[in-house]
């Protein structure tokens, strides 16, 4: 079972999985995820923003917070638009305009090992790794796919991911962690009854 500080990558999408770096929202100590440059680091090697071997370079300060600034604004939406409402039109275009300078230009090159690896076609602009996750966001929201959204079940979670199960019936984020904690709390429950 991952740790509740352990970056997540299962939600389906690189979108979603930004709004995964900040967790437990709904308890008394929500858990901060994307803590420091590093992580951000980390969290864009992995989810493929910026491809291995490739260095995040510039002013990271800054650029961490315009990533926390740009996941408050998916929560808002996103959550929004999950519990039927309607995303206000100014969030909306705070969204286009993250996207709008598009994601980093890459090239397929071979390497001596023989792989294909992506590599950067040239300087990548920090707000062009912001417009990689925000573009995500408008393709996903955008089409027939934002019904495969769901809402983890877990008392204390509200992270979103895809549910591409088959008949669509997944509850928890992960069964190892949300999943496993209801079974938990269930089975303590039943004891409990029986004493």
């Amino acid at each position: 079972m991952p740790a509740s500080t352990d970056l997540r990558f299962d939600t389906g999408r690189i979108c979603l999985d930004l709004l995964a770096t900040e967790g437990a929202r709904l308890s008394a100590a929500p858990v901060e995820r994307l803590d420091g440059t590093a992580r951000l680091d980390q969290w864009l090697h992995r989810t493929g923003v910026l491809p291995e071997r490739e260095p995040l370079t510039g002013d990271t300060d800054t650029l961490l917070a315009e990533f926390h600034a740009l996941r408050a604004l998916l929560h808002r939406i996103v959550h929004t638009e999950l519990d039927g409402g309607r995303a206000s039109a100014a969030d909306l275009e705070r969204l286009n305009r993250f996207a709008e300078p598009g994601p980093p230009a890459l090239r397929l090159e071979r390497a001596d090992d023989g792989r294909l690896h992506r590599r950067l076609a040239g300087p990548v602009r920090p707000e062009q790794l912001l417009a990689a996750v925000a573009d995500d966001a408008v393709r996903l929201l955008g089409s027939a796919e934002r019904e495969l959204m769901r809402e983890c079940e877990g008392p204390t979670c509200d992270m979103v991911y895809l549910d591409t199960s088959r008949g669509r019936r997944r509850r928890w984020c992960s069964a190892a962690v949300c999943g496993n904690r209801h079974h938990v709390a269930a089975h303590r429950a039943r004891k409990a009854g029986q004493t």
